[in-house]
């Protein structure tokens, strides 16, 4: 077995990268723009989807985590110098909560 070559995932990142994954051959990365928005992409075993936005008004890196089959849990420091928490609850993104 050996490294595969390298591949750009394309996107311009500003914070960022993290990655998780939150399933057997699935990967998810996000990444902040420099909109200020948290995007992502995804590898569902096949292949790479593109980078889709998951707003937001972000001025740092994102850290990402997964504790189960179809939940992926986001954290982002805002603009406004808080903790921002984003999720996928397997069904669809939760809009961005303070903490």
């Amino acid at each position: 077995m050996r490294w595969s070559e390298d591949e750009s995932l394309g996107g311009e990142v500003a914070f960022g990268p993290t990655v998780t994954t939150w399933e057997v051959d699935q990967l998810e990365v996000f990444a902040v723009f420099p909109d200020g928005q948290l995007w992502d992409r995804y590898w569902d075993g096949q292949g790479w989807h593109d980078w889709e936005t998951l707003g937001g008004s972000l001025g740092g890196p994102p850290a990402a985590s997964s504790w189960g089959a179809d939940r992926l849990d986001v954290f982002a420091p805002g603009t406004d110098g808080r903790l921002w928490h984003r999720w996928w609850d397997g069904n669809r993104w939760v809009d961005w909560e303070q903490l």
